[in-house]
């Protein structure tokens, strides 16, 4: 990340995924954004999280963007409502009843030693093969994981046997993020 993100600019995030979510739902149409968030134009990559009763109901994200974070952050938003194969897309009634957490993520960094994995700070990408598989560093704290179950559990997201991540060919990558939420 270029720099933290304030408290204004983070509830400005949490608005337009909120918007892009319920015009998304409402309209079927793409959210644009109508005004320029020059201070939120920073190439970052992000996660939105969608919540329901506490429960995970969509995440989807990009560790890299093209896009100006405020536009990622939008398409992220509609992704995590209508396209996380987890979940059926979110409908019209759902619409008064969910929370959003934001993930603004720092670059991938390839690491040899999983020493180098600090649980709370980084979260893990994981690639082997045609596989892939992510879990953001609030995951590990949520479920009050260690290093090896947090490994082990990116392994099951990304479809692999617990122990992938020793594999010769198994590439594993730290990030950071900077994670704010609705109240």
């Amino acid at each position: 990340m270029e720099r933290e993100l304030n408290a204004h600019e983070q509830q400005t995030l949490l608005a337009i995924a909120r918007q892009a979510i319920i015009h998304g739902v409402r309209t079927g149409q793409e959210y644009v954004e109508p005004r320029e968030e020059k201070v939120l134009n920073q190439r970052n990559g992000c996660f939105v999280t969608i919540k329901q009763n506490g429960q995970l109901r969509g995440c989807i994200g990009n560790f890299q963007s093209e896009l100006p974070l405020f536009k990622e952050v939008a398409q992220m938003a509609q992704a995590s409502a209508a396209k996380d194969p987890r979940f059926y897309p979110l409908k019209e009634n759902d619409l008064d009843n969910f929370n959003l957490e934001i993930s603004v993520l720092s670059p991938l960094q390839k690491i040899e030693d999983i020493d180098e994995i600090e649980v709370g700070k980084h979260g893990i990408y994981i690639e082997k093969s045609f596989y892939r598989g992510v879990l953001l560093p609030q995951v590990a704290l949520e479920h009050n994981w260690d290093r090896l179950t947090f490994l082990k559990q990116t392994c099951i997201k990304a479809g692999l046997p617990t122990d992938a991540w020793k594999a010769e060919d198994a590439e594993i990558y730290v990030f950071s993020a900077q994670v704010f939420a609705e109240e």
